[in-house]
């Protein structure tokens, strides 16, 4: 009953403009979309030349399109960054078993660090096989049971222990089953391999679980990498973090005598006990360290009645930027990944102006360093321009649809949150209907700047076109989206296509549209479910902002 009141309290409250069709130009999405994922941007790595000219024409657009600076008269946020290069990779071997187990780096093992050192090593460091690296308490799970692994390496799968259940839900398994929950993301695996005072944390790389080949984690795990700058230089982290191939893992466990698939089928049971491998694993690397400066580019249209209360659409405005070359090209120029997300913001800013001004404030915020780690929405969320207690909900916008239209609507993370039953009837009003996420076991949900605002309570929609194209159906939209994970995803070829059919963007962004304009114009202030992780967190922060 409680639930129904609310809903019922989110439909009176949503005026009837908000059903109307907004004018989004194309132009401005093909334009955007060309301009910035251009060799020129050099592909958007955060603290380079290219940031800078992306900065300055995000800025450019957004006050043509009639923004205002969002950061009291100012356009951007400072988001403090330390670069991290490994240097003078000496190889990573294991010892003590039947022979000794070689990872040449890059083709067998990625290897880097969150501290900010000048050296980091592991010299003889225990191996121990630690399942999932699960520590979940309100779930009876915890892989560290009994173990103590300070200055050892712990190996962990990728994922979570009933990733392959058929069905996805809460009640499928105790990890959601098909669906992925934080626990199985690579950044929780990390972090919680830190909390028990893991020297060493690799993960075992497997495509289907991992939801991208080894060629993703090489560009993405080679090169400068990025961090927030912090006092303590994360040196509560482990010393060394990465990733080894599947068969080269297989070998490591034959080596200590043990059955990798044997211990693997038995880590996805409840009362799991980890495995010493009887291996020493030796290894380490020089860092380059840089300290610089990237910026997040905040603005806002201001509301007519309660401008203080925010409607906020966010998209990442970085990238890779130079990466392993394909046929001689080494720029990551991530058109679709996410150049098409800041082209439906700007495009978004256009429609509201069109639109004339809102009840409550709209405020539009361009993230750096989301392939990093989501560090630009982590830090917007730590230090929120606009407060989170006044920040009623809004859209994460992370790859727009450029296949054609569409008949269904994913929402990542489905079931979390009231945003959800406001787009159902959107959606419908399109002819279109929510679909189950087709591939929940990838773990969207963790894997975008909306889960840093969710984090700390705020609602965000993250949700976009389905795989049911109008012209090909499932089969045509599921083959559409493998090419491109296997092709092109953190790849230079994923570049600008002047063929693109924008329609199914247009329906995404109406969409997107018109839950912000129902947010803006309204007085509700959606929530989380109650079996959300997040409710409790949301609650807080607005009873703090009355």
């Amino acid at each position: 009953m409680r639930r129904l009141a609310t809903l019922l309290l989110l439909a009176t409250a949503l005026p009837a403009g908000a059903q109307t069709q907004p004018s989004f130009s194309v132009e401005t999405l093909k334009s955007v979309t060309q301009e910035l994922s251009s060799d020129a941007y050099e592909g958007r790595a955060p603290t380079t030349a290219g940031e800078t000219k992306t900065i300055d024409y995000i800025v450019k657009r957004l006050a043509v399109a009639g923004v205002k600076p969002g950061k009291k008269g100012q356009w951007t946020q400072d988001v403090p960054m330390v670069e991290i290069t490994a240097t003078d990779v000496s190889p990573f071997t294991a010892t003590g078993g039947k022979a000794p187990v070689t990872f040449n780096y890059r083709t067998d093992i990625v290897a880097g660090t969150y501290r900010v050192a000048p050296k980091v090593a592991l010299k003889n460091s225990d191996l121990v096989f630690v399942g999932y690296g699960i520590n979940a308490p309100e779930k009876g799970w915890n892989d560290y049971a009994g173990l103590d692994v300070k200055g050892k390496t712990v190996v962990i799968l990728v994922n979570d222990p009933d990733w392959q259940t058929p069905a996805a839900g809460l009640d499928a398994g105790p990890f959601e089953g098909r669906a992925m929950t934080y626990y199985g993301r690579w950044t929780y695996k990390f972090e919680e391999a830190a909390r028990q005072g893991a020297a060493g944390a690799i993960i075992v790389h497997d495509t289907e679980p991992a939801a991208y080949g080894w060629s993703v984690v090489q560009s993405s795990w080679t090169g400068p990498q990025y961090e927030l700058d912090e006092p303590g230089n994360h040196m509560d982290q482990s010393e060394v973090i990465g990733w080894i191939q599947l068969a080269k893992a297989k070998e490591l466990f034959a080596a200590a005598g043990k059955d990798f698939d044997q211990l693997a089928a038995a880590a996805k049971s409840k009362g799991f006990r980890a495995v010493p491998l009887g291996l020493k694993l030796s290894g380490g690397f020089s860092n380059q360290i840089k300290r610089s400066m990237s910026k997040n580019v905040v603005g806002v249209i201001p509301g007519t009645a309660a401008s203080d209360e925010v409607v906020l659409y966010s998209g990442h405005w970085d990238h890779l930027g130079r990466c392993d070359a394909v046929a001689g090209d080494d720029i990551c120029n991530g058109a679709v990944d996410n150049a098409t997300g800041i082209a439906g913001l700007i495009a978004m800013a256009e429609a509201y102006r069109k639109a004339g001004p809102a009840r409550r404030s709209i405020g539009f915020v361009a993230v750096t360093a989301e392939e990093s780690g989501l560090l630009g929405s982590r830090y917007y969320a730590e230090h929120p321009v606009f407060p989170l207690g006044k920040t009623v909900g809004g859209v994460n916008m992370d790859g727009l649809n450029v296949l054609g239209p569409v008949r269904d609507f994913e929402i990542s993370g489905a079931g979390k949150s009231e945003l959800e039953d406001m787009v159902k009837p959107l959606l419908a009003a399109q002819g279109r209907r929510v679909s189950a996420e087709a591939t929940p076991e990838k773990g969207h949900y963790y894997r975008s700047d909306h889960f840093s605002f969710a984090k700390l309570g705020v609602p965000m929609l993250s949700g976009g076109s389905g795989e049911d194209l109008v012209t090909g159906g499932v089969a045509a939209g599921k083959k559409a989206a493998e090419d491109y994970t296997t092709n092109r995803y953190h790849g230079p070829k994923d570049e600008y296509d002047p063929n693109w059919n924008w329609d199914g963007a247009i329906q995404d962004l109406t969409i997107y549209y018109q839950l912000g304009r129902q947010l803006a114009d309204g007085t509700a202030w959606p929530n989380w479910y109650p079996t959300a992780e997040f409710k409790a967190i949301r609650d807080k922060s607005r009873e703090a902002a009355k």
